[in-house]
């Protein structure tokens, strides 16, 4: 593929944005979405595809696929999310990150989804490789911030591009009036909707929205898709506050802790029970104040996602296989 090819617009017509999706989901109040990671080996990649398949039949507006620090996942997360844009009736977002890349890879990049048929790019400036809080360096041929590849995947043909908000503001941020300053850039650049970190207290979401809506009421317009996740262990309380940059909050912790018993292993069970309450109770608050879709992160899992959505009235009507 050459540059020339690159400068063309994709033939990636057809395919609904997110945003479209959004607002077809007629039947349903509050529309939801996943979000899985592309599997290290063969046995990851079936249990992906296990849950891919229940999520199917659920009717998600659509999923997303993760990209790993500093584009430690590349091939894997082209090739399976062009497999679920031609092998599933799911909507792939593909995640694009900004951290380790040239702009000639970046281009390259989307050309290899364009060719895949996907036509929303989720664009993230991406964390260090080894270390989510470690310093962020710029490649010498690439770009400082999300805004820029922003302009580039629009300028690259008819792609939709979402971007991350923060509830909390990003850990880099030296306030959350920078933070919403920079949120603002990135819509403004053309992103049509943002995906926000991961977090545990709705107020954070909501002030996330005050902030955007005084600061520039015209862009505050375009959704702000909160993120959860069921905690199901207190191994993955571990990975959800990396994920978050943050310590979950202090009633949260007091709850899967209590949960968890004082017995040398973790009741499992329980701090998996107490998770979902956890999740039903933040997503039943969001979609009474109005958040447009409620997105899971699933870690490649249905089970807790399904028990979620069942408990909020949305129609699955079978059990999923996995946990």
């Amino acid at each position: 593929m050459t540059f020339d090819d690159l400068r063309r617009p994709p033939n990636v017509s057809g395919t609904p944005s997110v945003v479209q999706s959004l607002r077809a989901q007629g039947g349903r109040a509050v529309p939801f979405s996943v979000e899985f990671n592309p599997p290290r080996d063969a046995a990851a990649e079936a249990r992906l595809w296990r849950a891919v398949r229940e999520f199917e039949r659920m009717h998600p507006a659509f999923v997303s696929m993760t990209y790993g620090a500093g584009g430690s996942t590349r091939d894997r997360t082209v090739r399976v999310t062009g497999q679920l844009a031609q092998e599933t009736i799911l909507l792939p977002v593909a995640h694009l990150t900004a951290v380790g890349h040239s702009v000639a890879e970046l281009r390259s990049l989307v050309g290899a989804y364009a060719d895949s048929g996907i036509k929303n790019i989720l664009v993230l400036r991406g964390d260090p490789p080894g270390d989510p809080l470690g310093e962020w360096e710029k490649h010498p041929q690439g770009v400082a911030y999300a805004e820029e590849l922003v302009r580039i995947v629009r300028d690259l043909g008819d792609f939709h591009v979402g971007v991350a908000s923060f509830p909390q503001g990003h850990h880099r941020s030296p306030s959350l009036e920078h933070d919403t300053e920079f949120l603002a850039a990135k819509l403004r650049a053309g992103a049509e909707y943002s995906i926000t970190q991961m977090f545990f207290d709705v107020e954070h979401y909501l002030r996330l929205r005050d902030r955007l809506a005084a600061f520039d009421p015209v862009e505050a317009e375009k959704p702000i898709i909160p993120e959860l996740m069921p905690v199901t262990s207190l191994r993955t309380v571990a990975r959800a506050e990396e994920l978050c940059g943050r310590p979950l909050p202090g009633h949260v912790l007091e709850r899967l802790h209590r949960a968890a018993g004082d017995g040398s292993e973790e009741n499992r069970a329980a701090v998996r029970e107490v998770g979902i309450e956890i999740a039903t109770e933040m997503g039943q608050r969001l979609i009474d104040e109005g958040a447009p879709c409620l997105h899971f992160i699933t870690l490649n899992f249905a089970k807790a996602t399904s028990e979620v959505l069942t408990n909020l009235g949305y129609g699955v009507t079978a059990a999923p296989l996995s946990a």
